[in-house]
């Protein structure tokens, strides 16, 4: 007969404390977990799933490249970066691939350091989504072609669903109408008035 009173709309509440708490225990890099769980959290649909594609620069990349390229700076007066950069500048040059002009050797050598770095990068993401899976802040799922093939890569994209109390982030946020492309629109086709 007496009932406890409702409070708020019944989605799930954040709590930062114990969301830290659970990161500090559950993750051998905490910080960088927070970073990547709050990246998924800003690119997530109101259901809370994120992926496999991002839209960036009026184009689309996978979920886990564009990770990759959004914690890029955290790393840049690293030393190892630094040495990165001067490794493969050197390493260009004994080649013959670096061209003499100086804008365009920027281009290349700034290229190179955006593979190497995303392929490491795209590590250091999956461990720290791995922490995520089993500290029960994420789930993750993969779609695209050959979901059930027996090689992991297959052209699969990952897709990263908060759950638990991570579901909090993204509680008040506005989803952003997405112009979705439906089948047979192609993107040089004239605008149907």
């Amino acid at each position: 007969m007496l009932h406890a009173p409702i409070i708020g709309d019944g989605r799930p509440q954040l709590d930062m404390p114990s969301l830290l708490e659970m990161l500090a225990r559950s993750s051998s890099r905490p910080r960088y977990a927070f970073m990547v769980l709050n990246l998924i959290a800003q690119v997530s649909r109101s259901d809370g799933s994120a992926g496999p594609l991002v839209a960036k620069g009026g184009g689309l990349i996978p979920l886990r490249d564009w990770l990759c390229d959004a914690l890029t700076p955290m790393g840049q007066r690293d030393p190892r970066r630094v040495a990165l950069e001067e490794r493969i500048r050197s390493d260009l040059a004994i080649s013959g691939a670096l061209p003499a002009d100086a804008d365009q050797a920027t281009a290349i050598v700034d290229d190179a350091i955006r593979e190497q770095v995303r392929a490491s990068g795209k590590t250091n993401v999956s461990r720290a989504v791995s922490e995520l899976v089993r500290a029960g802040l994420l789930k993750r799922h993969y779609q695209g072609y050959r979901v059930d093939h027996h090689n992991r890569g297959a052209q699969r994209q990952a897709v990263y669903v908060l759950a638990g109390c991570a579901r909090g982030l993204i509680v008040g946020r506005q989803e952003q109408p997405r112009s979705v492309p439906r089948q047979a629109e192609l993107a040089f086709s004239p605008p149907r008035n």
